[in-house]
């Protein structure tokens, strides 16, 4: 399978007192936190290509442009979904939209790169 413009992915999640800015430390509210959104934005754009990617790849997530539009409160459930917008060789781009049960909450881009996990792994571990 290719990855090809239009797959969608989608992800979501109750907010718990670990998902809020004063447990995360964005923050002092408990309120869902802004990173929670982002990493399960991230999860929805994986998901969305996740049946095309062979077994010894994967994707890291290399830019990302939110906005965090209302805030969300512990017991709410969180949905983010993701559409893909481009291909371009090994960078994939997303548009990225997050809702709680009240309505959007969040809303971006976000590109990640296709990548071998053994090969960068190896790069990421020389470092040491």
């Amino acid at each position: 399978m290719e990855i090809t413009v239009g797959m969608k992915g989608e992800v979501s999640t109750l907010v718990e007192k670990e998902d809020t800015a004063e447990y995360v430390g964005s923050g002092s509210l408990l309120v869902y936190a802004t990173p929670c959104m982002v990493a399960l934005m991230e999860g929805a754009a994986c998901e969305a290509i996740a049946p095309a990617l062979p077994e010894d790849k994967t994707t890291v997530g290399t830019e990302l442009s939110i906005s965090h539009l209302s805030a969300t409160p512990v017991g709410l459930e969180v949905r983010a979904e993701a559409e893909v917008t481009a291909v371009d060789g090994k960078i994939i781009t997303f548009t990225v939209t997050a809702y709680d049960e009240a309505g959007k909450i969040g809303e971006g881009t976000h590109k990640r790169c296709v990548i071998s996990s053994q090969r960068f792994l190896d790069k990421a571990y020389s470092k040491l």
